[in-house]
């Protein structure tokens, strides 16, 4: 339990590394600032050491940044603090309704295995429609808030009929441990690391609910002005992932250290992980629209978005 709740805090921890990434970049003309979370395609590049040598001959440098969700990582692409990043569905609708400049550049096939509705091993519940009335914990606008609702909506119940708690991880956790919530709806590793230190049971996952695709993003004047750095970066990334795909026993092993967490657990999350980064395409853009369309219906997000206005155009 001690290498779970250690690892959860690194991660928020991690932020505080935003401001002096920032401040590194000063002076310098031609860097890429990534922004990464704790786990994910962009920790496995980053872990190859891949990316700087490919940049290096265009004439880059590449600083990396971590952050503990999608939703950080989007704000700080929105205030000019990183050039790329990479996040799920959820958190690019709620940036652009609060006017992010970010560009949807590629994405990951479906992982529906990689978030789930998590209860305590000794739970009595045996269904998402158990979830009446009781408390639920969820990052607010990652991509287990579109879960969430899509679960209670199969269920045959509505958003409003549970008690949500907006948590990070960190705290979530927290809550989960100690009983102050009923539930817990979190993405890997989170979710095969609390399967593994807590006994969690999956109430349910992803799987006939959503995609759980992960996007890639760049900011508009970056890609505007960088390109040719945007398709290295995609490269490179794309590289990383079939070697992994291939190769996970040894990818836990080899990122165990550096993520904070027992190989076998990043084990099983990366098989519940999908490979082969696709360039971002209509009909994802359409899934986005209508996930976007979905939290305007309940209320949850400020405004209506054309989510198309961000796709990447062909050439650019």
């Amino acid at each position: 339990m001690r290498w779970f709740q250690r690892m959860i805090a690194a991660a928020v921890l991690s932020m505080a590394t935003v401001v002096a990434g920032v401040g590194a970049t000063y002076g310098q003309d031609k860097i890429v600032r990534i922004g990464f979370q704790k786990y994910g395609k962009l920790v496995l590049l980053k872990g190859r050491g891949t990316l700087e040598e490919k940049l290096k001959s265009l004439g880059y440098t590449v600083s990396w940044t971590e952050f503990p969700s999608g939703p950080p990582l989007l704000e700080a692409l929105n205030v000019d603090a990183i050039d790329f990043g990479i996040a799920g569905e959820t958190p690019p609708i709620f940036a652009q309704a609060a006017g992010a400049p970010l560009v949807y550049l590629a994405y990951d096939p479906p992982a529906p295995q990689g978030e789930a509705i998590l209860i305590p091993k000794d739970s009595p519940f045996k269904s998402v429609a158990d979830l009446k009335g009781k408390k639920v914990a969820l990052n607010k606008g990652s991509n287990v808030h579109y879960l969430l609702v899509k679960a209670l909506e199969k269920a045959g119940l509505k958003y409003t009929d549970i008690q949500p708690v907006f948590l990070a991880p960190a705290d979530a956790l927290a809550a989960f441990t100690r009983g102050s919530v009923d539930a817990w709806v979190i993405w890997d590793p989170y979710e095969a690391a609390a399967e593994a230190s807590t006994g969690a049971r999956i109430l349910a996952d992803g799987t006939g609910l959503v995609a759980n695709h992960q996007f890639y993003f760049s900011s508009k004047k970056f890609l505007a002005d960088n390109p040719r750095a945007v398709d290295v970066v995609l490269e490179a990334l794309n590289e990383a992932d079939q070697w992994t795909r291939n190769h996970i026993e040894a990818v836990a092993e080899q990122l165990s250290p550096s993520v904070g967490l027992p190989a076998p657990v990043l084990a099983t999350s990366l098989k519940r992980e999908s490979y082969g980064i696709l360039p971002i395409s209509d009909d994802v853009i359409n899934s986005q629209q209508r996930i976007a369309d979905t939290f305007v219906a309940l209320g949850l997000l400020p405004k209506a978005i054309t989510v198309s206005d961000l796709q990447r155009k062909q050439g650019s």
